[in-house]
């Protein structure tokens, strides 16, 4: 049993070895993992304009036919990489 059990143990990870191959090379040929963005990009900097000029969070997330979550999720990145650049421009003064 113990044989067995060497044997099968090691064939587990020679799977998981060739996995992580598979998805490196993936990776490096620029394949894009997980679910597409319900958003493309034009229309996430018009909901952080929007959401800057006051528009209703609801109300965005019916226009552009996704859902309130995602809309947050978008202010929430937007609010950050604003953050980040004025963090930027002051530490370059």
């Amino acid at each position: 049993m113990q044989v067995i059990a060497a044997v099968a143990e090691f064939e587990r990870d020679l799977l998981i070895e060739r996995t992580q191959a598979g998805l490196s090379r993936a990776k490096a040929a620029g394949k894009q993992f997980g679910r597409p963005p319900a958003i493309n990009a034009e229309d996430r900097a018009e909901v952080v304009k929007r959401l800057a000029a006051g528009s209703n969070v609801s109300e965005l997330a019916r226009e552009f036919k996704t859902t309130w979550q995602t809309i947050m999720r978008i202010r929430e990145a937007g609010m950050k990489s604003t953050q980040s650049e004025k963090s930027v421009n002051h530490s370059g003064e």
